[in-house]
């Protein structure tokens, strides 16, 4: 290993260092501790005894019987954990926790959270690492170093990430392709709406790419086929039961509305998807959810006509996944956490880093931006700040706060994805090194 690898090693590690010890910390100090993980266990406890996940009044008894209802907890707490919004693709991976006591399930999520958020970390370094080690290195410990609330909530978020990101690696260096099916298979099962559209690139870039989508596929069906049966015999009218759920979190001023008057939308483990850019001027959903996919749909239009019209190499599959990664979180519900899918764009930028000019140097600058605006550390000194500010809740000073809260997330995402589906666009690049067996795979795909 060469001392630029070992020391872009060393700063990913340190990192890494930093997100154990603090995450450990912040934990341990919580009021509430490990909400998100709630959410996917108590759900899956109450299917376990053949009631309905979707039915609050199930879930809230299976939760109280369970000693966890605690005079601690908000009313916005109890919500969250007692109205399930997960697909039931979800309980394939969630209902092996429920088996186990609480204290051992947390113990062995957190494990899983915690081990495969480090090491797809490790991996996106080594991916890389092929073409700027200590660039990589800096940007991806510093990215680890802002993902505390991973540890504090618990959420399926750090899981379903780290196994698509796991399965990108997988895929890209052709090793440990069946571990890479099954990863991505389960990050589609437990979040569709953050791995989806990495999978929806391997299926348009053809060749070998499209091969393991459709073998993804397959397994996610073979995955998930038994959970979606058992929840249809329990709960028939599930969708409609998991459409007033998130109808509920959605109300106006709930937990996930995305306008100004809410009331879990904002600080940390906030918002980012672009509805609470548009929520801020237009205070209705018709409105705001369409002008959001006016914004967002020729972007993807794009995205996707440049994916079919090209061949797939080494450079191109790493512009598309950064382009993807960012553009994924604006026109559907994401929070921070998910934002960990920005992970995908560290290969991109090292790879425009060591082509250098300003392109490079642009490529610093947005990922650099969106590390920061999207990193816990930052979000909780600068709400701090806010707080200690005591500003009027009403006013030119109460809407600039507002404005600063919601706004950098959701808009430095979006000029992400703007530059690097630019530079995916524009890139003609005909010496680019082809990722192994694309170039025989989309030749026999042609015959």
């Amino acid at each position: 290993m060469t001392k630029e690898r070992l020391d872009g090693l060393y700063l990913m590690l340190l990192g890494s260092v930093v997100f154990l010890l603090l995450g450990g910390v912040l934990e341990q100090g919580a009021a509430t501790k490990l909400v998100d993980f709630r959410v996917v266990y108590y759900p899956a406890r109450c299917l376990l005894e053949h009631a309905d996940p979707y039915m609050e009044s199930d879930v809230l008894r299976a939760y109280r019987a369970e000693g966890a209802d605690s005079p601690k907890d908000s009313k916005k707490v109890r919500q969250i954990v007692t109205r399930y919004f997960y697909l039931p693709t979800a309980f394939s991976f969630t209902v092996p926790f429920a088996m186990l006591p609480w204290w051992l399930a947390a113990s062995v999520w957190m494990t899983i959270t915690i081990g495969s958020f480090l090491f797809s970390a490790f991996l996106i370094w080594n991916l890389g690492a092929d073409r700027s080690p200590v660039l990589s290195g800096v940007m991806v410990g510093f990215f680890v170093a802002n993902s505390e609330l991973l540890i504090v909530t618990g959420n399926a978020a750090a899981i379903a990430i780290s196994f698509c990101v796991i399965a990108v690696w997988c895929f890209v260096r052709d090793r440990f392709v069946p571990a890479g099916i099954v990863c991505l298979a389960i990050g589609l099962a437990l979040k569709p709406h953050d791995t989806g559209l990495v999978w929806l690139y391997l299926l348009l870039a053809g060749g070998v790419y499209r091969k393991r989508a459709l073998q993804a596929l397959v397994a996610t069906v073979v995955l998930s086929l038994p959970a979606l049966l058992w929840v249809w015999r329990v709960s028939p009218n599930w969708i409609q039961e998991l459409n007033a759920n998130i109808a509920a979190f959605a109300v106006h001023g709930g937990i996930n509305d995305p306008s100004v008057a809410s009331t879990g939308a904002h600080g940390l483990d906030m918002l980012i998807s672009l509805q609470a850019v548009t929520g801020m001027f237009w205070d209705n959903p018709l409105v705001y959810n369409s002008v959001t996919y006016v914004l967002c749909a020729p972007l993807f239009l794009v995205w996707a006509y440049v994916t079919l019209r090209s061949r797939p190499t080494l450079r191109n599959v790493w512009l598309a996944l950064a382009a993807i990664a960012a553009l994924t979180m604006l026109p559907v519900y994401h929070r921070q956490n998910d934002a960990k899918l920005l992970l995908l764009t560290v290969p991109a930028c090292a790879v425009l880093w060591a082509e250098g000019g300003a392109i490079g140097w642009l490529a610093i600058l947005a990922n650099s931006a969106a590390f920061v605006l999207t990193g816990d550390l930052p979000w909780a000194i600068l709400l701090a700040v806010i707080n200690k500010l005591h500003l009027p809740a009403s006013g030119l000073s109460a809407e600039l706060a507002a404005g600063v809260q919601i706004l950098p997330a959701p808009l430095v995402l979006l000029a992400v994805g703007v530059f690097y589906l630019w530079v995916y666009a524009r890139d003609r690049s005909a010496t680019a090194k082809p990722v192994a067996g694309d170039l025989a795979d989309a030749a026999e795909g042609a015959r």
